[in-house]
């Protein structure tokens, strides 16, 4: 049995627990009126058909009554902590899968616990120690286990026993599939394919000839057949680089710039696996081969801007004035698969393509080929 743990509305709840005044009302978490995306909508508001990615002024126009408020994404970062540290603390083996989403492995659990009874008291420690709301689905594999605690919402729980995927499956419509975009949709929609069942009884031939190799996967979904793995959280533990120089120095103008070039380049290691990173860490070694380091938490990011000042902080309170130094280093840990959550803040929206610009010079060209300004001696 697989568990899918994620979080219900939780920008939205974050938002309601530091400001109570907010609940059960339409809120909008996202940018500025004009030119602004949503990010996240309360349940209130998706009922006018809200949803997140959309247009600020298009959300405004659907509920006009809506409150928007911009987020807090450090608030956001120490309640996934939160959770996050909850399930580290009782499930043999997890997968934080973004921000607000995890997936737990109960495989052999069954020798030692009920998996169904546990999950609901994993569930319930959840909510009473940080006040959000949660949902899980139990399934055979992850895709079943995802559908369902989406069938579970909001703040509910569903199980579906072995066996009965397929029938689970079969009356709900073909976009509940992960995977299934709008593109794919309205393929199958003008195939006259409109719930799961519909795949299941359609000639596999012609879902190839229409969707090609995802036709034949499509297919296997509809069955509740899915082979994706739990992947261990602690696998990605951290990037880092470092960097003993050719003479010990107290040069701060020299240091500053082999700083930020190593935080540029974790963080483009970042962007390249497409995670985001919790915690930074900056590390000195002085001639006397005494190192002495020191991290903080952060905001998940993978942004050299965002990361460079906290490196230098870091650094400022690390570092002994007058002396010189042998080797520094920078490492980021805490790594998860967030990057979509982070691009979604509307004043992130030009970063990111910015930076998909910028990381596509260094890959044609090298990872040298662009660099900010503070990282050149």
């Amino acid at each position: 049995m697989i568990a899918h743990f994620d979080l219900d509305a939780f920008f939205v709840a974050v938002e309601c627990i530091n400001d109570p005044s907010l609940k059960g009302k339409p809120i909008i978490v996202g940018g500025s009126r004009e030119r602004g995306v949503v990010t996240a909508a309360s349940y209130e508001t998706r009922k006018y058909g809200v949803h997140s990615a959309m247009p600020m002024s298009k959300a405004l126009q659907l509920c006009p009554q809506a409150i928007v408020v911009k987020g807090s994404r450090g608030e956001y970062s120490r309640y996934s902590r939160w959770v996050t540290n909850i399930i580290a603390g009782k499930a043999p083996l997890f997968e934080k899968a973004s921000i607000d989403e995890f997936y737990i492995d109960l495989r052999g659990m069954e020798k030692y616990h009920k998996p169904y009874e546990w999950t609901i008291a994993l569930r319930e420690e959840i909510i009473k120690e940080t006040g959000l709301n949660i949902s899980f689905g139990l399934g055979s594999n992850k895709m079943v286990a995802k559908i369902a605690t989406d069938e579970a919402k909001p703040n509910g729980y569903l199980i579906v026993p072995p066996g009965q995927e397929e029938e689970f499956l079969a009356p709900l419509r073909v976009n509940k599939i992960p995977g299934v975009g709008e593109q794919t949709y309205r393929v199958l929609l003008q195939m006259g394919i409109e719930h799961i069942r519909d795949i299941a009884a359609t000639p596999p031939a012609l879902l190839e000839n229409r969707l090609g190799k995802y036709g034949l996967d499509l297919l296997q979904k509809a069955k509740g057949i899915h082979h994706g793995e739990v992947i261990p959280y602690h696998e990605a533990k951290s990037v880092s680089t470092e960097n003993t120089f050719e003479e010990n120095t107290g040069n701060l103008d020299f240091l500053m710039s082999e700083l930020v070039r190593m935080t540029e380049k974790v963080a483009f290691e970042l962007r390249e696996d497409n995670k985001t990173a919790g915690v930074i860490a900056v590390k000195i070694r002085y001639p006397d081969f005494e190192t002495t380091s020191r991290q903080t938490t952060i905001p998940y990011t993978f942004y050299d801007d965002e990361l460079i000042p906290v490196a230098k902080e870091l650094f400022h309170k690390l570092y002994r004035k007058g002396e010189k130094v042998r080797l520094m280093g920078v490492r980021l840990s805490e790594l998860t698969n967030e990057a979509i959550q982070t691009n979604l803040f509307s004043n992130k929206e030009k970063k990111a393509e910015l930076y998909k610009a910028i990381d596509s010079l260094k890959n044609k060209f090298g990872k040298g080929s662009v660099r900010k300004g503070g990282g050149m001696k």
